[in-house]
């Protein structure tokens, strides 16, 4: 079985990324990770990846000002350079544009801390709490030009507690989202294959 190249984009301390990293070690997954890209040049994660032998950069958004689209040109030069073919978004706290979503249209998934599609964007947890919901947890779904609009790919939930508060059912949902992640991207890269087959 040939892999898809996976390029990672995040922009801290990436631990959905290792999620994926660490799965993508099994010989028979899907995927095999050949880059992980930054926003921020500090971010943790970039060592980590570094550790791993993983190419590890940063593209500094800060540099671009409001020229988003300058700043996701250099993002995709250096996807293209690594030859990805398939893009996981684990953390990265950026809003992308329409011009991006479409050069990697049907090849970038996302993983969200809701079950959408309740709750897209931020602060999802304590909007689930302030609610009253019975249960929370996260989504994996393909990246769409609507945030958090994409098809969903999977999802995990657990109850929330009397007493939790947005911290701790971020801190009980968060090994749910490393279980998910690379499921949901096993999945996406058997569809991206069904979908390239001739």
């Amino acid at each position: 079985m040939t892999r898809l190249r996976l390029g990672i984009l995040i922009s801290g301390r990436g631990s959905n990324m290792e999620a994926l990293l660490a799965a993508a070690k099994a010989p028979d997954y899907p995927a095999e990770a050949v880059l992980v890209l930054s926003n921020r040049p500090h971010a943790k994660g970039l060592e980590t990846a570094r550790n791993q032998g993983i190419e590890a950069k940063a593209v500094d958004h800060r540099q671009f000002g409001k020229n988003r689209e300058a700043f996701e040109r250099e993002l995709n030069t250096a996807l293209k350079e690594a030859g990805a073919e398939v893009i996981a978004l684990a953390g990265f706290m950026r809003i992308l544009t329409p011009w991006f979503v479409q050069q990697w249209a049907g090849r970038m998934i996302n993983i969200h801390p809701s079950l959408l599609p309740k709750y897209p964007g931020l602060d999802t947890h304590q909007r689930a709490i302030d609610a009253g919901d019975a249960e929370a947890g996260c989504t994996v779904h393909w990246v769409t030009e609507g945030v958090d609009e994409g098809a969903i790919i999977g999802q995990a939930s657990l109850p929330i507690k009397a007493d939790d508060t947005a911290d701790t059912l971020a801190a009980r949902i968060l090994p749910l989202e490393h279980q998910l992640y690379p499921e949901a991207l096993a999945k996406a890269c058997a569809e991206i294959r069904r979908r390239d087959e001739p």
